[in-house]
């Protein structure tokens, strides 16, 4: 009389723990991912302290790696070049001018803009 073996293929446990390992890392890992999209979407992130009164405002690249840039600090405007090795102060300009509020464009909020589409469109 023969026999036959049935061989069958191994399964994977649910409650293995390797399944319960890599679970947990690839929801910690889209948690950091989603914190730190959430933090650049809203600002969260902040400046540093070294950029907060500096401005670049113009740049102008003159070859693969040398450009002109102009800077805006406090209360001065620096021309600099800038190579790959190098940093150079080519002109000091006086502070821009500040332009006045009243002439200054507010960005417009959402209800604005949609009443003002809207209301254009013949609708009320």
């Amino acid at each position: 009389m023969k026999t036959q073996a049935t061989v069958s293929q191994p399964q994977a446990v649910p409650d293995s723990p390797l399944l319960q390992v890599s679970g947990a890392l690839f929801g910690i890992i889209a948690f950091i991912l989603i914190a730190a999209w959430l933090a650049k979407r809203f600002g969260l992130a902040g400046k540093t302290a070294s950029t907060r009164g500096l401005k670049v405002s113009a740049s102008a690249a003159l070859g693969p790696r040398e450009r002109v840039v102009i800077v805006d600090v406090d209360d001065a405007r620096l021309v600099l070049g800038i190579t790959a090795s190098n940093i150079n102060v080519l002109h000091k300009l006086p502070p821009a001018p500040v332009p006045d509020d009243e002439s200054a464009e507010t960005p417009a909020d959402f209800q604005s803009v949609m009443k003002s589409l809207l209301t254009r469109s013949g609708r009320s």
